[in-house]
């Protein structure tokens, strides 16, 4: 344990599994559905990360996006498979780092089921659009950081713990597996 871990008064870590790692990576991407989804992980090669909205994800901790299929982003998965998307739901909390594995797909009825209006902002011909692909990505593992209590109570945890010279931090973090 780092040295101001040590220092905390209460529990501020927490590895989660199964069901229960499912339902916290749902709450934090409910917080902001945006990522940023990063390619060319193992490739020796920089990241190339780009924003991305999550259309779906389900209790297991599995990621559904809409892409186009001569984008840069569905050539690095054809080349390598292995994706980390990064999520920041508030200025201070809402953290969620999830690795996995990302595959394509055509299928049709997965893209009505995804579909919204705005997305014809990218797929110019609509829900019909042939560029339009499905990318699924299957956790492997994850990583989150968030409060415990809601960021007015860590904000004045924060303050008393300054004005005392005490790490009262309420921050809560741990390693999702689902």
């Amino acid at each position: 344990m780092d040295s101001i871990n040590k220092q905390q008064p209460e529990e501020n870590h927490k590895d989660l599994t199964g069901i229960e790692a499912g339902k916290k990576i749902n709450e934090l991407v409910g917080k902001s559905n945006t990522c940023y989804f990063c390619t060319k992980i193992t490739t020796g090669e920089p990241l190339k990360t780009r924003p991305m909205s999550v259309q779906k994800v389900d209790e297991e901790g599995n990621f559904w996006f809409l892409s186009a299929s001569d984008s840069h982003k569905n050539a690095d998965i054809q080349a390598d498979s292995q994706v980390h998307l990064l999520f920041q739901g508030s200025d201070y909390s809402d953290f969620l780092s999830v690795y996995g594995a990302a595959t394509l797909s055509k299928d049709k009825e997965l893209i009505k089921e995804l579909w919204g209006p705005i997305l014809k902002t990218w797929f110019t011909e609509g829900i019909d659009d042939p560029r339009i692909t499905v990318i699924k990505v299957e956790s492997q593992e994850g990583y989150y950081w968030d409060n415990k209590h809601g960021n007015a109570v860590a904000f004045v945890k924060m303050a008393a713990g300054a004005l005392m010279g005490k790490t009262l931090d309420d921050s809560i973090e741990g390693k999702l597996t689902v």
